[in-house]
């Protein structure tokens, strides 16, 4: 394989279908995606002295960098224009890169102000906000067990209002504005690859970042290029750090089941919040500790129903087939 291929094959063994690659493939691709996820915290406690307009503003201009690359790579120029040249692609694409802006500008703020621990918190209720957005938005009817698992989510809100004194307004903000993005995304993503949504919605967002970018140069704030080139690395490495675990992502999602992935997505709020506690040194006192506690196990109500859920289709399949299989043989 030439180099100038190999980039090529590369891209395009991320799209291979589910049928045709391994499903241990896909667990690995998972792992990898809401692995690093779990890790941006670490990540982000290197980028200081930055603070977090400039960290998003960086990571918009390097991502921007990157997924053109990939684009070019994977060749997908005509997929792109097509998202541009479409009204309702592109109004949906600019919806969700104004949500997705507010979630990273969001999360930042949290980690480096010592609240990783309420910025997990969000990314552990956003299940619940996206069970009950399909509720209120999409006119779906929950079951049993999905109403119960929503309801002791809000009763853990609750709770940890009155531990943290306040509105976890943190973990608030980063779960709905990650649940409506999901679902912005949702209603596109049929019609739009990964790297093709993301280029857009980096390059919508490229203008502000590039004005707050010059307005922190100008106000004397900006660390960009003034800590040396070690500094300027690792900002630069944002844009690989943000394309990256969306490629795994999109790769684990082509090859495992949606109840897998539903199962690893509370890995990376779970290793976010491991590190809060042993290695950024973050309070957790009695009450919250009884808070997340019965956020887990709005959590365990919520996957119980989606395995049984899953079993349920899977038997009603099975029972499909066989009824064909012996109508045909009769």
């Amino acid at each position: 394989m030439t180099p100038d291929a190999q980039p090529q094959q590369t891209a395009r063994n991320f799209g291979t279908s589910r049928t045709a690659s391994s499903p241990t493939a896909g667990l690995l691709y998972g792992i990898g995606a809401y692995g690093l996820w779990g890790l941006l915290p670490l990540y982000f406690m290197t980028l200081m002295p930055a603070g977090p307009v400039e960290i998003v503003a960086d990571r918009v201009v390097f991502s921007v960098v990157v997924c053109l690359v990939l684009i070019s790579a994977t060749r997908s120029w005509r997929a792109l224009t097509a998202a541009f040249r479409s009204r309702r692609t592109f109004g949906a694409l600019t919806l969700a890169a104004i949500l997705i802006a507010v979630n990273w500008l969001t999360y930042t703020y949290g980690v480096l102000s010592g609240q990783t621990i309420e910025a997990s918190l969000g990314y552990f209720i956003n299940p619940l906000v996206s069970v009950l957005l399909g509720v209120l938005v999409l006119k779906e009817r929950l079951r049993p067990l999905q109403w119960a698992a929503v309801g002791i989510g809000f009763a853990a809100v609750l709770v940890l209002a009155i531990a943290y004194g306040r509105v976890p307004w943190i973990a608030l903000i980063l779960a709905f504005s990650f649940g409506f993005y999901g679902l912005v995304k949702n209603r596109v993503g049929a019609t739009v690859t990964a790297v093709t949504s993301l280029t857009v919605e980096t390059v919508v967002l490229a203008p502000l970042a590039l004005a707050a970018i010059g307005w922190l140069g100008a106000a004397g704030s900006l660390t960009l290029f003034g800590h040396g080139p070690g500094h300027l690395g690792l900002l630069a490495l944002s844009g690989v750090v943000t394309a990256v675990p969306l490629l795994f992502f999109g790769a684990a999602a082509r090859r495992l089941p949606m109840s897998t992935i539903g199962m690893l997505q509370y890995m990376a709020p779970l290793l976010q919040f491991i590190l809060a506690v042993t290695v950024l040194g973050e309070h957790m006192g009695p009450e919250r500790w009884v808070g997340f506690g019965i956020v887990w196990l709005a959590l365990v109500v919520l996957t119980g129903d989606m395995l049984l859920a899953t079993r349920r289709r899977r038997s009603a399949v099975r029972a499909a087939q066989a009824r064909a299989e012996a109508a045909s043989a009769a």
